[in-house]
């Protein structure tokens, strides 16, 4: 199967038929010209050297040559094989809060976005060690599973908003369970969890899910956005408000969070807009036993520019050799 590396340059295909349309009005342009001075056939005897055939030969053989020069410059790729890759490090599930809470601007932009501009930060530090990705809010589901493509899990981090997941509320203890049971068959001591949120837990009991993640040697860790006192909600150009007309604050619970990091023999870090938590808590789960996985990659796909180069550049010369005069010489004369 063919593949490109940097398909945006298949744009300048579309270049491809205008060129001779452009051409060819030229030509009629030109031909005008010639009949102002007199009979056309009376001009062209003037000049028996020029060839009109070949303009046109010449004009073809340029569009093909900057066919193949535009194919080239997107990298065309074949083939691509299955690989088994051996890494080391621990697996890391992140559980993110996208409840409408997270819309909170106590954090430029938003706390969501925060949140996601530290994960994306996050990522590029990783070496070896696998990511999962856990969203939620009333209700929870995976949005990556545990992988060690870091590439597509920026991708999907970006994708995210309040509107992926239905449900609102804030299910922490749902996050945790499902991220628990999202963890790869290899992977037995290195595991850890972080719930990223705000920690209005208002849907279960999310001590006891830590409890239950912790008996699976899971270490939970929690990161605490927003702010004590409080900060209302945007929400469609204006704030947030209850049922009775009271426009709702959503506040940072502390407690909650720190009680479940206890649980989970992780601990908890208040989000700062600086510092926002994630680093000292990849530094601690570095510490754990680094554990080997195996994964099946794709790789090693066949570059094949360099023959569209090839012949782009043959058909270049052609045309530049070609010229647009007649051969005083006939063959068999």
């Amino acid at each position: 199967m063919l593949y490109f590396a940097s398909p945006q340059y298949l744009w300048l295909l579309l270049l491809i038929p205008l060129i001779p349309i452009v051409y060819g009005i030229v030509r009629s342009l030109r031909s005008r010209r010639i009949r102002r001075f007199g009979d056309e056939q009376l001009v062209r005897s003037l000049m028996p050297s020029w060839s009109g055939p070949k303009g046109w030969i010449r004009i073809i053989l340029w569009d093909l040559a900057f066919l193949c020069f535009v194919i080239g410059i997107a990298r065309p790729q074949m083939g691509a094989k299955l690989k088994e890759h051996e890494a080391k490090g621990a697996e890391i599930m992140i559980c993110l809060d996208v409840s409408n809470s997270m819309l909170a601007e106590d954090y430029s932009p938003s706390r969501l976005d925060r949140a996601k501009l530290a994960i994306s930060r996050m990522v590029d530090k990783l070496q070896g060690d696998r990511i999962g990705l856990i969203i939620f809010a009333g209700s929870s589901f995976v949005q990556l599973p545990i992988t060690t493509d870091y590439v597509s899990a920026k991708m999907f981090l970006g994708n995210i908003d309040t509107g992926s997941v239905p449900v609102q509320g804030t299910a922490i203890g749902d996050a945790i369970l499902t991220a628990a049971k999202s963890f790869s068959a290899q992977s037995e001591k290195s595991r850890a969890i972080i719930v990223i949120t705000d920690g209005e837990n208002h849907e279960d009991d999310a001590l006891d899910a830590a409890r239950q993640a912790a008996e699976l040697g899971i270490k939970i860790y929690t990161i605490g956005v927003g702010s004590l006192r409080g900060q209302p909600i945007p929400m469609n150009g204006e704030l947030l408000k209850d049922k009775d007309g009271n426009i709702v604050v959503s506040r940072l619970d502390e407690n909650t969070l720190k009680q479940i990091a206890e649980e989970g023999h992780g601990a908890y870090v208040h989000a700062g807009n600086e510092e926002f938590g994630l680093n000292p808590i990849i530094d601690d789960i570095k510490k754990m036993e680094a554990e080997k996985y195996n994964s099946i990659i794709f790789e090693d796909f066949d570059e094949q520019f360099m023959y569209f180069f090839g012949a782009a550049l043959v058909l270049f010369v052609l045309e530049m050799l070609i010229g647009e005069r007649r051969h005083k010489r006939r063959l068999f004369e």
